[in-house]
């Protein structure tokens, strides 16, 4: 937070409210102290939470040394918070591996071009750590687009965009690597019918080294993607604390014991590995 208020430019913090290429939001900084999120997590019934740096920040568009410089001092915060939390907290390094980090997030449409992204998705592997893919920044919605356009149709594309090119591409080069797609892959499963038109065997997909998180989903995404992938290749995840999680851990746990044991332990277990 120091790091983005000392900027001039987005993203920055300015009092109360996150201001990045997109916009201007709430920041709910009370919401961030650890005190309010383990309580959260005790209210919520889960053990530890994979924290992340959002890619909807927009880092990628900014020169590599305000990028590093953001980037490192996230990275170095959440890390001693780690360290000091009693485990209830893990982290996700951004940009590149760190150490004592569980895994390496990327945004959406830096996997479209996996020659440059190379070097992070082969360290990962041989390193044996996953890569988390979120949607990234993208353009402010105009008149006549309403204001949640982009996050319903830009997230949703842009990560679409990235699960097929991982499908047609990056799977087959770096078979071991483990990659989680936020948002159920901005409903990529869906468009499976259609890409069995084009030629491509869609039981091709089934990768026990590919997994959706459900985030911001409710009953009938996710069932569709269990009836698809079986339950195995979903993890719980949220956007919490910009997004009330309520909805989708609702959701999840009316499936009964046994899918939410395997969605919010099991499966993260072996993603974590």
């Amino acid at each position: 937070m120091a790091a983005l208020r000392s900027r001039v430019g987005p993203p920055l913090l300015e009092d109360d409210e996150l201001v990045t290429r997109e916009g201007r939001f709430p920041a709910r900084i009370e919401r961030n102290d650890p005190e309010s999120r383990v309580r959260e997590l005790d209210r919520d019934g889960i053990d530890v939470a994979v924290l992340s740096l959002q890619a909807t920040l927009g880092l990628e568009r900014l020169s590599a040394d305000e990028r590093a410089a953001l980037e490192g001092a996230w990275a170095e915060g959440v890390a001693e918070l780690a360290a000091t939390a009693g485990g209830r907290f893990a982290w996700i390094s951004p940009g590149r591996l760190r150490p004592g980090a569980v895994g390496v997030s990327v945004g959406a449409t830096e996997l479209l071009d996996p020659d440059a992204l190379a070097p992070v998705l082969g360290e990962a592997e041989a390193e044996g750590r996953f890569v988390f893919v979120h949607p990234d920044a993208g353009e402010p919605p105009a008149p006549p687009f309403p204001p949640w356009w982009g996050w319903v149709t830009g997230y949703a594309a842009r990560m679409q965009e990235a699960y097929l090119l991982w499908l047609a591409e990056g799977r087959a080069r770096w078979p071991e690597l483990r990659v989680l797609f936020a948002m159920l892959a901005g409903g990529a499963p869906f468009q499976l019918e259609r890409l069995a038109h084009q030629g491509v065997d869609v039981r091709s997909t089934l990768d026990a080294n590919l997994f959706l998180d459900v985030a911001t989903y409710g009953r009938r995404a996710i069932e569709l993607c269990i009836e698809t992938f079986g339950v195995g290749q979903l993890v719980y995840g949220s956007d919490t604390p910009v997004l009330d999680p309520s909805t989708t851990l609702h959701a999840v746990r009316r499936f009964g014991e046994s899918v939410v044991e395997i969605i919010q332990t099991e499966t993260p277990r072996a993603l974590l590995r």
